[in-house]
């Protein structure tokens, strides 16, 4: 299957030179025809489209979403203005630019308000938080819990409420913010955390975890793996874990090179970190089966997305929608 880059690049060719001749004929042309209208309509369409999924190429979602936010409506501001002025004539009206960008602003303003500052949906592609998530989860993000962020830079200018022990967040990798994990809160600013022979212990205290029998799941393709299966408290979350019998706590020749790595000692079984002021520390549910912070460090706040609440859908597993994530 030919790829979504290649495709877009297709349309933009097909779709420009009908864009500019539209353009640059508008003034030495009579009114086009119903066909001519429609194919010019599509032509304008083709361009918003393709350039779209291209510039997902190239930055986030939230950026175009801010671009095409600000463009559409300093078009339907001029628009006003003419309007109010009376200059506006029939034949600037009728351009399909004008006409698209008036259709699709209130549309772009509305995606742009409720996906930076109130909820965002999420799938998930990994298995890292299953018993809790299952690969294939739709879940839905509350973006307003730990504080409305600015676009873009993503810093905190209304403060709500800080991340707690137990959450199950959604950040931005630290070591490719251009893509998001999810995995749960550990370790707070200030905490101490370790993690010896799998057992979880924060500032010298135990978590509580009770033995709860065994989870069957596919590990890999065509392999069936048996996992230990386990109720955790940690803070005021009970919630499903699982850990794979035989298995190291920490894989130490996978431990890399991060921010404040002299934070953290290692041995062979297992680690301690002390976790810096304003950086968090994530695992995920799978323990024996998640890339978390044991091995990449840990996550600024100024990479948060926000909390995990809801699973929305899942396409194989319809029993799961409407679940809370504990």
């Amino acid at each position: 299957m030919m790829d979504l880059f290649y495709w877009g690049i297709a349309g933009l060719i097909l779709s420009v030179p009908v864009v500019g001749w539209d353009l640059f004929s508008r003034g030495r042309r009579t009114a086009p025809g119903p066909a001519l209208n429609n194919l010019i309509q599509g032509a304008w369409l083709l361009v918003f489209v393709c350039g779209f999924g291209l510039l997902l190429k190239i930055t986030g979602f939230s950026e175009i979403l801010l671009s095409a936010s600000v463009l559409t409506g300093l078009v339907v501001g001029w628009d006003w203005w003419r309007w109010r002025r009376g200059g506006r004539t029939e034949a600037h009206q009728d351009a399909p630019w004008l006409e698209l960008s008036k259709s699709f602003f209130p549309v772009i303003l509305a995606v742009f308000v409720v996906r930076s500052f109130l909820f965002e949906p999420f799938k998930i592609p990994s298995g890292s938080m299953i018993p809790t998530l299952r690969i294939g989860d739709f879940i839905l993000v509350n973006k307003f819990d730990y504080g409305l962020r600015l676009p873009i830079t993503n810093r905190v200018f209304i403060p709500v409420h800080q991340p707690q022990r137990g959450d199950v967040m959604v950040f931005k990798y630290p070591k490719d913010p251009s893509t998001n994990y999810i995995k749960r809160v550990v370790g707070l600013p200030g905490d101490v955390v370790t993690y010896i022979n799998k057992r979880l212990i924060i500032n010298g205290q135990e978590v509580p975890t009770l033995p709860d029998g065994t989870f069957g799941d596919v590990d890999q393709p065509l392999t069936y793996a048996t996992f230990n299966h386990y109720t955790e408290k940690l803070g005021t979350h009970s919630h499903e874990m699982i850990t794979l019998e035989g298995q190291v706590p920490v894989f130490l020749a996978e431990v890399r090179n991060f921010p404040f790595r002299s934070a953290c000692v290692y041995g062979d079984e297992g680690f301690t970190c002390k976790v810096p002021q304003g950086q968090y520390f994530m695992m995920g549910d799978n323990r024996d089966r998640s890339s978390d912070s044991r091995y990449w460090g840990f996550v600024p706040d100024e990479n948060i997305v926000g909390k995990a609440v809801l699973v929305w859908m899942n396409f194989q597993d319809l029993h799961r929608i409407g679940r809370s994530i504990p």
